[in-house]
């Protein structure tokens, strides 16, 4: 025999996801990172070779007259508990942006560095050094 409290808590998060389904497709929470406002930051660096991490973010690294690197972020969201990252450590260029719980958001990153710095993302060679 169940009780009153047991038989009522399927119900009950049935309910609440329902709520949930219809708050979010009320509220028009279509995001698109290339349409928020880009937010930039640069890192010194004279290393040769630069290995970035993006996390599965959609990321595009640019040869360019600079000395310096600058990365210029674009992200959008509509729920969820952000997390946002860029850190330069020793060679490695660590960005991430997304959100978790129940999210809804866009990313996008573009890196620019010092024409003939040697570049791999994710693991990968993405531009040789060759100038």
């Amino acid at each position: 025999m169940f009780s009153s409290a047991r038989a009522k808590r399927p119900v009950t998060l049935v309910a609440a996801a329902a709520a949930c389904v219809a708050a979010f497709g009320l509220t028009g929470c279509s995001v698109d990172a290339s349409k928020a406002k880009p937010v930039t930051k640069t890192f010194a660096y004279s290393g040769k070779s630069l290995n970035v991490t993006t996390h599965e973010v959609a990321t595009k690294i640019v040869a360019a007259d600079r000395k310096d690197i600058k990365v210029t972020r674009w992200f959008d969201s509509a729920a969820g508990t952000e997390h946002l990252k860029w850190v330069l450590k020793g060679d490695t260029l660590d960005i991430d942006a997304g959100c978790s719980g129940i999210a809804i958001c866009d990313a996008k990153f573009q890196v620019e560095v010092p024409k003939g710095l040697t570049v791999s993302k994710d693991g990968e060679q993405t531009l040789s050094g060759k100038s």
